[in-house]
């Protein structure tokens, strides 16, 4: 009898280790579901920085041939052709 209660008192001990190891893993999973939510956010206003920064850049590019750079002349008057073929087409909307 005294080796049935050793044997049970050895399984009970195992078990609580394990419920501990599965505690002790539910916490660390925690932890990382929480810094992958925080790494997403990162990635996230990175990636809007990015774009702002994209768009200023080439904002800034069409000024600098504005003001009269040679190197983007090209990019400038095609973009001007482009808004003019825009503002036409929008007039020919218009008198329909």
């Amino acid at each position: 009898m005294s080796d049935f209660v050793q044997i049970l008192d050895s399984i009970e001990g195992r078990v609580e280790k394990l419920f501990d190891v599965i505690n002790n893993l539910k916490k660390n999973s925690d932890v990382l579901k929480e810094e992958l939510n925080n790494a997403k956010n990162l990635i996230e206003k990175q990636s809007q920085e990015i774009e702002q920064l994209k768009s200023d850049n080439k904002s800034l590019k069409m000024a600098t041939s504005l003001l009269g750079s040679d190197e983007n002349k090209r990019d400038t008057k095609l973009k001007i052709n482009s808004l003019i073929r825009e503002i036409d087409y929008c007039i020919a909307q218009l008198s329909d």
